[in-house]
């Protein structure tokens, strides 16, 4: 089995190759804000810092970020995304705002990235600006559980 057949890790349910796939090998250029906070979280689970900085506005950009970006890889383990609101970032569209939860693993702890991300249209490119960390999110008991499983949380991590 190789990645291109497993399922998108962006949560799309489409296959790796029939999505995010086109990003982050630079064949296609994601058509949305959404698309390229998607794209970005499937970059963070498969480590690639060249995609990151590449999507990663200019102004935001520093001479340290692969090196920072390489140490935050470590030993997290991105488990599943979560698209909670979506604020214009459609074509035609110079903005947009994606709000979402990222669920992790970092060891034996496990963990939640909520965020409000801004993104910009440029040179015919989505790009990520910044976001502003919002508090944990609180899954509903009959909803997907955070790890990916497919099993509903009140069977799998209950808490």
């Amino acid at each position: 089995m190789t990645i291109d057949t497993l399922s998108c890790y962006c949560g799309s349910a489409k296959l790796y190759a029939n999505c995010c796939a086109h990003y982050l090998r630079g064949e296609q250029k994601p058509p949305t804000a959404e698309a390229l906070m998607r794209s970005r979280f499937t970059a963070f689970c498969l480590k690639d810092a060249d995609y990151l900085l590449a999507s990663l506005h200019k102004e935001p950009r520093a001479k340290d970020s692969r090196k920072a970006l390489l140490r935050s890889f470590g030993g997290t383990q991105w488990c599943s995304l979560k698209v909670i609101r979506c604020q214009q970032g459609i074509c035609g569209q110079q903005r947009g705002e994606v709000e979402f939860a990222a669920f992790y693993l970092d060891g034996d702890t496990s963990g939640q990235l909520h965020e409000r991300s801004r993104f910009v249209f440029e040179e015919g490119c989505w790009f990520y600006v910044d976001g502003d960390i919002l508090p944990p999110i609180s899954l509903a008991r009959n909803e997907a559980c955070w790890c990916g499983s497919g099993r509903k949380l009140k069977k799998c991590h209950p808490e």
